[in-house]
């Protein structure tokens, strides 16, 4: 078949594209390779996806309406994968004009794209930040999502409800995944472990929010991408006896679905840092902080929904993860 995936130069996109690529997929990747982070990271993850002569990168700003409809006329996508965005909870409370281009408008391009050329199935990023202040854990996708504390986690609840109504209008088959903290080699400079890696060895101090006191359902990046190519086989199909009044919000009437994608085990921030103490052989020097503006304590997933559909069940512990990222780490860095 042939796919799209936006996001390609991404941590979870280029990991997407090397293996659709390997199960004999032509894939067009693209990615506006913008500067949240550093450029030369994507490079090297595309040339690791641009090692097959079934992937193809186009650069391309999805917000670019004309050229995403030229982008979805020319090629005729069976499928799509979309994972671009910009990304991160933080960088919204001080930028928060960043998101509206990437999550708003890049997605309904694409949602039009698809509309357009009658794709057979959408499979896009959500987030476990739209959880905002739900308490009652685990996360299940029956709960409520109405009350997001961070302008990215609104903008992701905001892509479900612009899925579903293409899914409702259009019949576009789209499911949702909520993504819980990924980690893992390749993975983003801006996440946690990779900022308390590069301190850590450079001798420098790592601030530890809420005093430590966080628990997080760290998803290895092996286990997240079994996850997305498992549930793009899984197309949804439209559920007549559904209704608003007693059915789940994580399905509906039309051809929509939305599945939380985490290790479903939420680990202590501490047990993680000591995780990556005991890979570098190195003890961190810990600034503690206070909790920060659109955090929550403790993320966990309910994964019983895509197990039921795909039998996904996450592999990787913490500490097998973490050992990978740091073998990654320091043979890309040559530290």
């Amino acid at each position: 078949m042939k796919y799209l995936i936006t996001g390609a130069a991404g941590f979870i996109g280029s990991r997407c594209a090397e293996l659709l690529c390997q199960q004999g997929h032509q894939i067009i990747g693209v990615d506006n390779l913008n500067d949240y982070y550093d450029v030369n990271l994507k490079h090297a993850r595309l040339a690791n996806a641009q090692k097959s002569e079934l992937f193809t990168f186009i650069e391309l700003d999805l917000a670019d309406r004309e050229g995403v409809a030229a982008l979805f006329s020319e090629h005729k996508f069976d499928r799509v994968i979309h994972l671009a965005a910009q990304a991160g909870v933080r960088y919204s409370i001080d930028n928060p004009m960043a998101y509206a281009d990437s999550n708003l408008t890049g997605f309904l391009t694409v949602l039009e794209g698809c509309r357009n050329t009658k794709v057979k199935h959408l499979v896009y990023a959500s987030s476990s930040s739209v959880y905002g202040l739900n308490n009652k854990t685990p996360f299940s996708t029956s709960d409520s999502v109405d009350h997001p504390i961070s302008l990215y986690a609104a903008s992701k609840k905001s892509n479900e409800l612009m899925a579903h109504t293409y899914s409702h209008l259009y019949g576009v088959p789209t499911t949702g995944l909520r993504f819980f903290t990924v980690y893992g080699p390749w993975g983003r400079p801006d996440m946690a472990l990779f900022k308390f890696t590069k301190a850590i060895i450079a001798g420098e101090e790592i601030d530890v929010y809420n005093n430590g006191d966080m628990l997080r359902d760290f998803t290895y990046i092996d286990d997240i991408v079994a996850g997305v190519l498992q549930i793009q086989d899984v197309i949804p199909t439209p559920n007549s006896e559904w209704k608003v009044e007693t059915g789940s919000p994580a399905t509906s009437s039309a051809p929509y679905r939305v599945y939380n994608i985490g290790h479903g085990s939420p680990v202590k921030l501490m047990d993680y840092i000591e995780a990556l103490e005991d890979s570098l052989g190195i003890k961190a020097k810990k600034n503690f902080m206070p909790m920060q503006p659109g955090d929550v304590y403790a993320t966990y997933a309910d994964t019983q929904d895509l197990f039921a559909a795909t039998g996904y069940t996450s592999q990787v512990k913490v500490k097998e993860g973490v050992k990978a990222f740091v073998d990654w780490y320091r043979d890309f860095y040559n530290v």
